[in-house]
This record gives structure tokens, sequence and C-alpha cells, in this order.
């Protein structure tokens, strides 16, 4: 049989071309299910945005929903550089003076020089604990007591290290000490010397109770005894670089004594991290910047989820086109249910704020809310545990507008939410369209290869006709040729 290289060729027919009009006809359903499924596609989406802006939004009451936010109290100091202060109790608010005459500092112990870090010195156990040296007086040129005492301190253990050939070098000593978590950082410095190598010996805890005293066992070689050995009470081989110390001050002519430069409760509810000494006065207030900073971002969280909404149901009569949430039915339930949330009355006592408006947050014409600063500033001013009370609550209550937003947020999102079923049913359905698009695309595609297949036999057909119409033809002109001789 005859074979046709393209359709149409051997019928001299636009059979191509009427394939291609036939197949765009029956593709009809298919550009009908795509606009559809563009346009739930587009709903989808545009539940995303409103589940982003009700996620700000979340965040936003979450923040004031912590009553922590209301209890932070700002501490600033007259001279800059002696202390910070910040605390999270209003009782702490006042103006204070404070002196810090002294820093906590650890203590340095410095061993005698060696010629290198590697050659053994040698083996036994020795014991570090801490304590408090007590009376005696230091020499400053040498760093060792004379007629002092040691009392241990009986809150933290001593640890007993060994050492033995593996480790009996002045280096092994080092990594021996560091490796035993014994509350001693100890490292080597060349001081440049004959015998240069020395051995530094630091406690990883400030205060006068952090001392060391290194006890070497009896049975230890007279080497490892005469490089480690100290007792502030007794023997010092080691001498002090850095005495161990409490960071001492006044707070309004009171004395206290801390083991940290952390100093916490000197202040009620307060922590002053000491810099360095000198006077300084300090005023503690209540941060009510960072609660107005909270409540503002609340406002345009709010606010912004309102502009998505807008935004998702407007009607363009000019284009004649709707954006993907008009008459959803889902956006103005949770708009109406957030609106219902914010209105509601919080209980409390009688001179308890219970609505927005009472700290000038009011709810606007086109269902925004704005905010009276002047108002809000005299509200966080004169009642800042009213304000507190109106949005945050203990952790077993339900109380305050903060968390009744994360908790209807929650809802809306949960599985069985309003939100969440939307989204889903909008996927579902944009499943079963892609399925319905799958099956007429099958459809078409055997249709349209039916179709080609019958075009394929009549062009052959015709071809074949053509053919033999031609061979006809030439045999009548050849007999009538010859009759005419």
């Amino acid at each position: 049989m005859a074979t046709i290289s393209s359709i149409g060729v051997g019928a001299n027919l636009d059979l191509a071309g009427l394939l291609t009009n036939l197949e765009k006809a029956e593709s009809q359903p298919l550009v009908a299910l795509e606009a559809k499924a563009k346009s739930y596609t587009s709903k989808l989406s545009a539940y995303g945005s409103v589940q982003s802006a009700l996620s700000a939004l979340q965040t936003a009451a979450l923040k004031l929903s912590d009553p922590a936010l209301f209890q932070s109290v700002t501490g600033t100091p007259t001279v800059s550089g002696i202390l910070s202060a910040s605390a999270t109790d209003t009782s702490a608010s006042g103006n204070y003076t404070i002196k810090v005459s002294q820093l906590a500092q650890s203590q340095s112990l410095l061993t005698t020089g060696q010629a290198n870090t590697t050659t053994a010195i040698g083996n036994g156990k020795f014991t570090i604990d801490f304590g408090t040296v007590t009376g005696g007086t230091l020499d400053p040129a040498t760093g060792k007591y004379t007629g002092a005492g040691f009392t241990v301190d009986g809150t933290r253990a001593a640890k007993t290290i060994t050492i033995d050939p593996t480790n009996n070098t002045l280096g092994g000593i080092r990594d021996a000490i560091n490796a035993a978590d014994a509350g001693v950082t100890a490292t080597i410095i060349n001081d440049g010397s004959g015998t240069p190598n020395r051995l530094v010996l630091t406690s990883t805890q400030t205060g006068e109770a952090s001392s060391m005293r290194i006890s070497v066992d009896g049975a230890a070689d007279a080497a490892l005894k005469n490089l480690l050995g100290n007792d502030p009470a007794g023997t010092q081989n080691l001498q002090q670089t850095a005495a161990a110390e409490s960071a001492k001050l006044t707070v309004n002519g009171i004395a206290i004594t801390s083991p940290t430069n952390t100093v916490k409760e000197a202040i009620q509810g307060a922590t002053l991290t000491l810099v360095q000494t000198g006077t300084t006065g300090l005023s503690m207030k209540s941060n009510t910047a960072s609660v107005k900073t909270a409540i503002n971002d609340f406002v345009k969280a709010y606010n912004a989820l309102q502009s998505t909404a807008k935004s998702l149901t407007t009607y363009d009569a000019d284009t004649k086109t709707a954006a993907p949430l008009v008459g959803d039915s889902t956006l103005r339930n949770l708009q109406t249910r957030i609106r219902q949330t914010l209105t509601a009355p919080q209980s409390g006592g009688a001179d308890d704020m219970k609505v927005l408006n009472e700290i000038g947050v009011t709810f606007q014409k086109d269902g925004t809310l704005a905010v009276d600063s002047a108002k809000l500033d005299k509200a966080l001013d004169t009642n800042l545990a009213g304000v507190s009370k109106l949005f945050a609550s203990a952790s077993d209550s339900t109380a305050g507008y903060g968390k009744q937003i994360d908790a209807l947020v929650t809802d809306l999102n949960k599985t069985g939410g309003s939100l969440k079923v939307a989204q889903d049913g909008v996927t579902s359905t944009i499943k079963q369209l892609d399925e319905q698009y799958d099956q007429v695309q099958a459809r078409v595609d055997a249709t349209v290869d039916r179709y080609r297949k019958q075009f394929t036999q009549l062009d052959v057909l015709i071809n074949s006709m053509n053919n033999t119409k031609a061979y006809l033809t030439q045999q009548f002109e050849a007999m009538n040729a010859s009759s005419g001789k």
C-alpha cells in the first residue's frame, strides 16, 4: 500500500488544517477546566495570604499575652560605663545611688618556670579544692600569704587528678587539668627567661570563695610537689597573680557583696551588671516604651489583615474582574469573629480596664483600628497594671485580648477550623479538576488519533484513485493515438 509522508499531501487537501480545527473543537472542555482550575488556584493562594496576615496578627497578640512584657523595667545610670540594670518586676522601680568599690574576679596562680614543656617532671596525684583565704597578709611582690587561713567552700567538690608517665610533662599536666573539669583553666605562657615556660591556673568562677588550694599526695614525686603544691595557709609554691575577689557595692548606702559581677536581687526583681568601679545614680522605670510598641504593632497587624481582606474581595467594574474571595463566607466570618473578640469587654474589677477604647485604641468606619497616642501614653503611665490585664493574664486563665486572639487564630488554622476546612476544600477541588483534565485529555487524544487514522486512510485512498485515474488516462490516450494511425 502506498504511504503518505504528510497528511493531505496524497489527496491534495488541507487535511492537516482540518485535523487541527477538529482537535481545537474537541479540546474546548479542557479550556473550561483550565479556567476553573486557575480560579481555584487563585482562591487557594488568596487563603494563603489571609493565613499569613493572621499569623502576623497572632505573633503580635502572643507578645501582648505575656505578662512579663508589662513587668519589664529599664535601668538608666546617670554615669555611663559603671553598670547596666534591668528588671522583670515593677517593684524595682525607683531611684538609687550605687557605689561599686570592687569588681569580682577569678584567682590566678603561676608556677615556677620550666626549660621546656615536654620534659618529664614527676608522677603522683594532686587535689584541687576551693575556699576563702582568711586573715594574714599578702606580699604583692611574691604573691604569697603570711599567717593566712583557708576555709573550704563546702558547696564545691574537690577534684583529684592523676599524673603518670603519659602526662607528666608541663604540657601533659596542663591538658590533664583542663580535661578534669575541675573548675580550673590551665594555660602555659613563655616569659622569655632561661626557664620560660610557666603554668597558669585560673579559677573558672569569680568570688572570694573561689581561691584554690592544691594538695599533692604524699607519695608523689618531689618535683611534682614543688611545682604544684600550694596552700594559702601553708606551703605556697605558686605565685598568686590575681586574688579571688567578690564584687563589693552599696545601694543607697547598704553594703552588698556578690561572688560575680552579675548582682541579682540587690534591688528586688532587678539584675545589676557591674562593669567598673565608681559611683552612679540609677533610675529604674517601667519599660512602657516596649509595651507601646507592642500595642502599635498589634494594631498594624490587625489593619494589615483588613487591607489584605479588602484587596481579596474587590470588584473592578471597569475590567469586570473580581478578586478571588469576593463573596467568600470564610473570610467574612473570620473577620467578624476577630472583631467580636476585640469588642467584647474583658472581665475584671470596677477599676480595671475592660475595652480597647480606654487605652486609645478605637475602631474606624472602614473597619481598621486607630491609636490615640496621647491617651495610650497616659494609660501606660498611670495604670500599667490595668493595661496588662487588658491583654495578658496568668497561664491558667483565658482572659486578655492577646490570649484570646492567639487562641482564635489557632482555632481557625487547626484541623476542622474554618480556614483550614476552606483551604482543604479548595485543594480537593483542584485535585478533582486535575483528574478531570487528565480524563478529558485522554478522550481528546483518542478522538484526534482516530481522526488522524481515518484521514490517513482517506488520503491513501484518494491518492490511489488519483494514481489509477492517471494510469487509465495514459492508457486511453495511448489507445486513441494508436487508432489514429
